[in-house]
C-alpha cells in the first residue's frame, strides 16, 4: 500500500492520459446525475458532488445500495463506478438503470460491468485493474471529472486543475510525509474523531474509510455546522481514547470557522488530542487532493506502527464468500 500511495501523482497523470483518450458520446436533456458505486469506487461520487455543487446545474446523487432512486429515468445520467466490475450492489443498480432506460456511462477495469456495457454499447472508460480499489481513487475520480466536464455540466477546467494538483503534491511530498508520521503517532491506539469544517466532507469520509481499511481501526466522522446541532452535546466526559482530527480548507465559511473555534477548547478538554490539518493549494480540487493524499499517508503510517498489513481486508473477503453461497 505504501508503494501505491507513493505513486499517487503518477496515477493521477495516467488517469489524465486515460481521460484524454476516452471516447464519449454527449448525453442529452439530462435532469439529474446518479453516481452508483461503493467503497473505494463510490467515494469519488461523494467527492464529485461536493466539488461541483456550486456550478453543476442539475443535482448529483450518490447511490451506495442495490437499488436506484425511483426518479431515475431516460433523462438521468447514471455513472456506474465499479473498480472490479463485479460489485454485486452496483451490478444490481446497473441492471435497474438499463431497465429504466437511463443514459449510462461506466468506469471499470472489466468484469460483468464491462460485459453489460459492451452488450448495450454504453460509453465505458477502462482503468487499470489488479490493485485494491481504495488505492485507485485517482483513476476513478479523474474519469468522473472527465464525464462531467465533457457533457458541459461545469465550465471550470477541472482536468487542468488535476495537472496543477500533481505539481502541488510533488512539491509538498516531504512535508506531507513528515506531517503524516507525526499525526499517525497521535492516532495510534486511539479512536479518531474526524471533523470537516463544511467544505470538504468527502475528504473526511475518505479518511475515515482509509483508517478503517488500512489501519484496521474504528473511527467516525461528522461535519460542521451539522454536528453543532446533535453530536456536540455528547462531549461531556473525558475520554483519552478519542483523538480529534479536523480537515480544513480556505473555502471554509467564516461563521463555520468561528463555530469550530468556540468548540475546540471543549474537544481539547475531553479528548487526548486535537489536530488541525489545513489543506494547501489554490483551488478546491487541489486542496481536496492534498487532504486525500495526507489522509492516505496517515492511514498507512498507522498500519506500519501497528506492524500490520495495510492491504489485507480478510473480513470483507469472508463476507463476500458467505454471500456467494446465497442465490
Amino acid at each position: 500500500m505504501r508503494t501505491l500511495i507513493e505513486g499517487f501523482t503518477k496515477q493521477l497523470q495516467e488517469a489524465l492520459n486515460i481521460a484524454g483518450s476516452a471516447v464519449l458520446t454527449p448525453k442529452n436533456h439530462i435532469q439529474n446525475i446518479v453516481v452508483t458505486g461503493l467503497g473505494g469506487s463510490g467515494i469519488g461520487g461523494t467527492i464529485l458532488s461536493e466539488l461541483v455543487q456550486d456550478e453543476c446545474p442539475v443535482p448529483i446523487i450518490v447511490n451506495k445500495d442495490y437499488f436506484l432512486p425511483d426518479f431515475v429515468n431516460a433523462h438521468s445520467l447514471v455513472i456506474i463506478s465499479s473498480y472490479s466490475g463485479n460489485t454485486e450492489e452496483t451490478l444490481s443498480a446497473m441492471k435497474q438503470a438499463i431497465s429504466k432506460q437511463a443514459q449510462i456511462v461506466c468506469i471499470t477495469s472489466g468484469g460483468e460491468v464491462k460485459a453489460l456495457a459492451d452488450k448495450h454499447q454504453y460509453d465505458t472508460i477502462l482503468i487499470p485493474g489488479g490493485n485494491p480499489p481504495r488505492s485507485c481513487i485517482g483513476y476513478s475520480l479523474v474519469q468522473l471529472l472527465k464525464i462531467i466536464q465533457f457533457n458541459g455540466f461545469v465550465k471550470t477546467d477541472l482536468l487542468a486543475q488535476v495537472k496543477s494538483s500533481i505539481a502541488l503534491l510533488d512539491m509538498e511530498r516531504e512535508a506531507i510525509q513528515q506531517e503524516s508520521e507525526d499525526i499517525a503517532k497521535k492516532l495510534l491506539h486511539k479512536i479518531p474523531v474526524i471533523y470537516s469544517l463544511g467544505s470538504c466532507e468527502g475528504a473526511a469520509v475518505r479518511f475515515r474509510q482509509q483508517i478503517n481499511e488500512n489501519s484496521k481501526m474504528l473511527c467516525w466522522h461528522h461535519t460542521f455546522p451539522e454536528m453543532n446541532h446533535n453530536e456536540l452535546v455528547g462531549w461531556t466526559e473525558k475520554n483519552d481514547a478519542l483523538a480529534v482530527v479536523t480537515f480544513r480548507t480556505s473555502y471554509d465559511y467564516a461563521r463555520t470557522i468561528k463555530r469550530y473555534e468556540i468548540c475546540k477548547p471543549l474537544f481539547e478538554k475531553y479528548s487526548a488530542s486535537v489536530t488541525d490539518i489545513t489543506a494547501k493549494g489554490t483551488t478546491r480540487l487541489e486542496q481536496y487532493f492534498y487532504l486525500i493524499h495526507i489522509g492516505d499517508w496517515i492511514s498507512v503510517d498507522i498500519a506500519d506502527l501497528k506492524h500490520i498489513d495495510a492491504v489485507e481486508v480478510n473480513v470483507i473477503t469472508d463476507l463476500k464468500n458467505e454471500l456467494a453461497k446465497l442465490k
